[in-house]
């Protein structure tokens, strides 16, 4: 009885062993599995409160060209998209082909909301303009299209979609 009773502590005890070493293996891939789906809900809420922030100054921010006055709210395109990301701890160059270097390559079929979309809209090929991408085919952009500057437009307008040069993703 007394063996018995050993030998089923010995099974036991080398099933829970082999149980704890199965949780242990596969414990850090369940680590980085949360830790993604944590990074992931994070960069939405950070595109989310930059697109939220970027709304708030339609009416308040004036386009002027080469200008970065946070102070009065004066900006060009690139130091609004600049002083938006500001907001959220993401620090952008001046100027719209430095930040169009800046974080990652992302195709037109791959958008997400906060990404930056840089376009041509003077010399055919080369970037001069960017705007943040709000979902839904719009973007948000300081513009001298505006009376105040800041404006949401048309992504999918053809307008645009033969101005398009790329797209980036610094969240």
């Amino acid at each position: 009885m007394k063996q018995n009773a050993l030998r089923k502590f010995a099974i036991g005890a080398a099933c829970l062993g082999i149980i704890l070493s199965a949780s242990a293996i596969s414990t850090p891939s369940a680590h980085a599995a949360t830790a993604q789906v944590q990074a992931s809900a994070s960069s939405a809420q950070k595109a989310d409160s930059v697109i939220n922030f970027a709304g708030s100054l339609i009416g308040k921010v004036k386009y002027k060209f080469g200008v970065n006055n946070p102070s009065k709210l004066y900006f060009d395109c690139s130091s609004f998209t600049k002083y938006v990301f500001a907001s959220q701890g993401v620090t952008l160059k001046w100027g719209s082909s430095a930040q169009s270097k800046q974080g990652v390559f992302v195709s037109k079929s791959n958008l997400k909301k906060g990404d930056l979309l840089f376009f041509s809209v003077k010399t055919p090929g080369k970037v001069n303009h960017v705007g943040i991408y709000m979902g839904d085919g719009k973007f948000i952009h300081n513009t001298t299209g505006s009376v105040y500057g800041v404006t949401i437009s048309n992504f999918n307008s053809s307008s645009y979609q033969k101005r398009f040069i790329t797209a980036r993703r610094v969240l």
